[in-house]
């Protein structure tokens, strides 16, 4: 195994407005219009998959027979928001591997950088927007020696109290699963093609873990945080069964009394899909009082600007 497939090159890409709007309206097409324009809280995950896919495949390029990918966990650590038309830097490590039974399990870091949308370049030792830890078994590796460690992520916020729960209920469907696919950039056969999943030991063709996930982000951003998607700073869970298309999908939030930590569990009639679920949300106040900083930062920035511009122009007066 090389250096690169621990620490592959960064992936430089823009974002454009066009595939932000996809992606979050793929993901609500059974709930309200959002009442922003803003990217998904997961989106930082969309644009972090590919480089995880090709380092998964570098991992794996040694093993002898096979090998198929399961989602373990995924936790993302939210700064900001992508913004539309900012070019981001998506730089990972592999953090750690164990052997088990079935295979390997892995952990990966993912951290994203961006210019805000301002055409600058994203530095390496730049603070990242997003930052995610994944972990996966990569089933039938035998070849990958164990390393390093693969705790997955940060401790989960503790929730202080408990607020009042409540439970929606939703039904994937096939059509929704090919937007999602579609739209995230993630095409594996077995969410797209029968005979392709019954392959993979399916019933039928299966959502997207991370779509779940998504769904029930953007449940907890109307409920919790009026719609606003920015708020969202951190999100986590644990994948434990298959969503397949048709099947009700029973998505339990339990707030805390703050509403700053909600929990969530996704269920079908199987049992658990998505399990020990979080997200952790900015308070109102604090929210209004960090719009208030950047609204003042940006006026100041301007003033300065202004006032550049005019001591340039009084030079350039005096040299006439």
């Amino acid at each position: 195994m090389t250096t690169s497939a621990l620490n592959p090159p960064a992936a430089v890409r823009t974002v454009t407005a066009e595939e932000i709007a996809a992606y979050r309206s793929a993901v609500r097409a059974e709930l309200p219009v959002a009442k922003d324009e803003l990217a998904s809280p997961v989106h930082a995950f969309v644009l972090a998959h590919t480089v995880a896919e090709r380092t998964v495949e570098a991992l794996t390029a040694d093993e002898p027979g096979p090998v198929s990918v399961v989602h373990l966990s995924q936790d993302i650590r939210c700064h900001r928001l992508v913004q539309p038309g900012e070019t981001v830097t998506v730089r990972l490590e592999v953090l750690g591997a164990r052997r088990e039974a079935r295979g390997t399990r892995v952990a990966l870091r993912s951290r994203l950088t961006g210019d805000g949308a301002g055409g600058g370049d994203a530095h390496e030792d730049a603070e990242p927007f997003a930052e995610l830890v994944t972990s996966a078994l990569l089933v039938g590796a035998t070849a990958l020696e164990p390393f390093g460690d693969i705790a997955a992520g940060a401790a989960a916020p503790v929730p202080s109290g408990s607020g009042e729960p409540a439970t929606t209920v939703h039904e994937p469907t096939a059509e929704w699963i090919r937007r999602y696919a579609h739209a995230s950039g993630d095409e594996n056969p077995i969410h797209l093609d029968e005979e392709a999943a019954r392959a993979a030991g399916f019933d039928s063709v299966i959502a997207h873990g991370m779509s779940v996930v998504a769904l029930a982000v953007e449940e907890i951003t109307d409920r919790y945080a009026d719609g606003d998607a920015s708020r969202v700073r951190g999100i986590g869970g644990r994948f434990s069964a298959p969503v397949a298309p048709g099947e009700p999908l029973r998505v339990e939030l339990q707030p805390d009394a703050s509403g700053r930590v909600v929990r969530f569990t996704c269920r079908t009639p199987a049992g658990p899909a998505v399990k020990s679920g979080w997200v952790e949300l900015e308070l109102a106040e604090e929210a209004a009082t960090e719009n208030t900083k950047t609204s003042t930062a940006s006026t100041e920035g301007t003033e300065a600007g202004t006032q550049t511009r005019n001591a340039d122009r009084d030079g350039a007066g005096d040299d006439d």
